[in-house]
């Protein structure tokens, strides 16, 4: 029997951050609810706490069991398989938008000439290679990336409060329309994204090196990188101003462009173009790590086996859309829609099934 791979608190914790980032501060979340857009990101993060909570829950009543083995113990081995083979395809599905951001991110800014399936190839390569290593390998990238990321931030907002640049009174006034635009920005879309996305943890938590569950280290994490985000997208409308920031592909490249007049630095969106990059690849990797290793658990075969033919499914996936303006619409538009099925619908019945099953057992103890 193979040994099972752990990882440490710490390490998860840092995949939680990373993972969490992604290209978030990039874009302005809750753009539809103008200045306040950085109150429907405290909702949307409000309701993606009571999600983890739940979810952390769930992975408490079988901490040595990972979404798969959860869904077939309770839902019974062929509802639960079905279920979990849906949850393949979702992940495979999330790796596959990324690994398409990827391309049409590499093909607008780096390397314009270089064909965009050879790009979005090599990236599927670097994934591949990082999981046929095993999640030991994997959760080592956070440790290095995450400092990285945050350093480049911390340096892009201090140039941004140094050249003066920083508005907050555009973020005035507050609940100018109530609290209903707020909420309708929050909920599902941005709960749906980032938030939502927690759910992969669920396929992870029981590789944590002690017994039970890190619930303290990705609480943490999730609390400070949700400051973090709520910041960066009240950042993104003080400088631009929430029309600007609202309508514009990606309001931190155009805030970060807003430094231009500094003499002693040229190209600072580079480290902005470097963040996205790292927040796809990092998410990218452990939608398509999780994948496999759904695929893994219910076929009965290692990682190493799946790694190959789930990435080329991935990889042939990614040329589905035509343009990116498809991809970006069906992102927007279907995507999202389904998103809370399989983030909280399914984990919702899931947790219910947890708890008649553990009053089933009580009442049996107690009758023998």
């Amino acid at each position: 029997m193979p040994k099972k791979e752990q990882v440490s608190a710490l390490q998860i914790a840092f995949m939680v951050m990373l993972f969490e980032i992604g290209s978030t501060p990039l874009f302005l979340l809750g753009g539809k609810a103008k200045q306040d857009s950085w109150l429907a990101m405290c909702a949307g993060s409000l309701a993606g706490l009571l999600l983890l909570l739940l979810l952390l829950w769930i992975q408490h009543r079988s901490p040595d069991l990972d979404l798969i083995g959860m869904l077939r113990l309770h839902f019974g081995k062929a509802a639960g398989s079905g279920i979990g083979w849906l949850y393949c395809l979702y992940f495979a599905y999330q790796s596959m938008r990324n690994v398409r951001d990827l391309g049409e991110l590499t093909s607008l800014t780096l390397l314009q000439t270089t064909p965009m399936p050879v790009t979005m190839l090599v990236f599927i390569l670097i994934a591949l290679y990082a999981i046929w290593k095993g999640a030991a390998v994997l959760f080592r990238l956070p440790e290095v990336l995450l400092p990285l990321v945050l350093f480049f931030y911390g340096v892009l907002v201090v140039l941004l409060g140094i050249m003066g640049n920083i508005d907050f009174s555009r973020l005035t006034p507050v609940f100018e329309d109530g609290l209903k635009p707020i909420l309708s920005a929050a909920l599902p879309d941005i709960v749906s994204f980032p938030f939502g996305q927690m759910l992969v943890f669920l396929m992870l938590w029981s590789l944590w090196e002690k017994p039970g569950v890190p619930a303290k280290n990705t609480l943490t994490a999730y609390v400070a990188i949700s400051v973090f985000l709520i910041f960066m997208n009240a950042l993104n409308a003080a400088v631009l101003g929430p029309t600007v920031a609202g309508i514009s592909q990606l309001p931190f490249l155009k805030t970060v462009r807003t430094l231009s007049n500094l003499q002693f630095v040229e190209r600072l969106d580079i480290l902005v173009t470097i963040q996205l990059f790292i927040g796809l690849l990092i998410k990218m990797m452990l939608f398509y790590f999780c994948a496999v290793k759904g695929v893994s658990g219910l076929t009965g075969k290692s990682v190493q086996r799946w790694a190959f033919p789930v990435g080329m499914v991935i990889y042939g996936a990614s040329f589905l859309e035509r343009d990116y303006t498809q991809h970006i619409a069906v992102g927007l538009g279907p995507s999202l829609k389904l998103d809370p099925l399989f983030q909280v619908a399914v984990p919702l019945l899931l947790a219910v099934l947890i708890l008649l099953r553990s009053r089933r057992q009580n009442r049996k103890t107690s009758e023998e």
